[in-house]
């Protein structure tokens, strides 16, 4: 099959390399333009939601705002530097970054890029665990028209 747009969905745990790599193994063998792809949660980690409302020196939009800022510069430099080591090897590539669900960013993003191939990781959540924490690989499958690719995760069977 020839692909000419592959969208790689790069999330920043340990598979993200392996992701990356796949994608741009595929890239340079269809001599397809490469799109790196990223989307921040929406969920703030380490915000104690009561004690913040109750506690009028802590402003919590700031507190988000501030952590939110910190975790799209280092997704930023993530893509970047994905995004050089592909240019070095004769891809065109370009990245983007997105904050809200990562289902729903990656479907509109490669249906707004026309991609022909999504390569994304998968972490091997199961029974209960994948039912309330969700699966994106699994709402790609289902919900995108082109093909995909999906990375095993580390330690999964």
């Amino acid at each position: 099959m020839r692909y000419k747009k592959i969208l790689a969905a790069i999330d920043r745990s340990p598979q993200a390399t392996a992701v990356f790599e796949q994608a741009l193994e595929i890239a340079k063998q269809e001599q397809a333009s490469l799109m790196l792809f990223h989307c921040l949660p929406l969920e703030i980690q380490g915000t104690g939601f009561y004690s913040d409302i109750y506690d009028p020196a802590m402003n919590l939009y700031n507190q988000m705002q501030t952590q939110l800022d910190k975790e799209k510069e280092a997704s930023q430099k993530l893509l970047e530097g994905y995004c050089q080591t592909a240019i070095a090897q004769g891809v065109t590539t370009e990245w983007d970054c997105k904050v809200g669900d990562a289902g729903s960013a990656i479907r509109d993003i490669t249906k707004a890029w026309d991609a022909d191939l999504v390569v994304l990781g998968r972490r091997g959540r199961q029974g209960l665990s994948e039912v309330f924490l969700g699966s994106v690989s699994n709402y790609i499958v289902h919900n995108v028209s082109c093909s995909v690719l999906i990375v095993q995760g580390i330690g999964s069977q």
